[in-house]
């Protein structure tokens, strides 16, 4: 295990020397003290990888990821697993907007909340369905023009005005689907999506996702499944099929 002091690295250098260091065989990385580097793990290929991250990370953490795993013991910023194809990103606090943007495949797991465009245009790509959990609340626009994949908000906190989702949620979803834990009002929605209760089956179904949350972040899966779900999905693959001559 190598450990890296990120203060005062510029992005640029600090990114440089853990590809070095991971071009170099080494499996373990630790980095400490870090505040806003951007990009850090971007295009992560080694499978077995992990990078351990101490402090704020900047935008983009994990973007375009293909394997390994990023672990982040403080919040994150914008845009994390942004278009990544593989690999696991884990978050000790909380994260901002646009996480999941265009995930392919692997996981995201962020214990606390979330800001505002989580999961846009997540997609599924062959066989490989990408999972982004929530575990507090989050923000506007959840699941925007999502088209595959599973994205699940446990809601263990709630925002200042005691709800799990904002509003807009999946405004222009065409495929994949929505799990929130909790109460969604019908005007939080967009109009592209429709809501029922979560059937056992469901819940079979996130029970794994569920159990790595809590193997991460030390909560009970029984007690959060015990809560009621709500399952969102698209009306239809083509939600905007009318606007087009063809």
């Amino acid at each position: 295990m190598v450990r890296v002091n990120a203060s005062g690295l510029h992005y640029r250098e600090l990114n440089a020397i853990v590809r070095e260091l991971l071009d170099n065989g080494e499996k373990e990385i630790e980095l400490h003290d870090v505040c806003g580097q951007r990009y850090i793990g971007a295009g992560l290929s080694v499978k077995d990888a992990v990078i351990r991250i101490y402090g704020t990370p900047g935008n983009d953490l994990g973007a375009f990821m293909n394997g390994g795993k990023i672990e982040v013991f403080a919040n994150s910023q914008d845009g994390i697993g942004n278009t990544a194809n593989d690999g696991i990103i884990v978050v000790h606090g909380d994260s901002g907007d646009i996480i999941g943007h265009s995930m392919r495949g692997g996981r995201i797991y962020v214990r606390g909340n979330a800001g505002y465009r989580v999961g846009i245009h997540m997609k599924s790509y062959g066989d490989s369905v990408p999972v982004l959990v929530i575990g507090g609340f989050v923000r506007d626009f959840l699941g925007e023009y999502m088209a595959g994949g599973l994205l699940i908000v446990l809601g263990l906190e709630k925002d200042e005005e005691g709800n799990v989702v904002g509003n807009f949620v999946g405004t222009g979803m065409h495929g994949g689907t929505l799990y929130i834990r909790g109460e969604v009002e019908d005007y939080q929605l967009g109009k592209e999506v429709k809501a029922e209760e979560a059937s056992p089956e469901d819940l079979v179904k996130i029970r794994p996702y569920i159990d790595e949350f809590c193997s991460f972040f030390g909560a009970e899966p029984d007690e959060i499944l015990s809560e009621r779900f709500l399952k969102l999905e698209p009306y239809t693959h083509r939600p905007y099929g009318k606007l087009y001559a063809y």
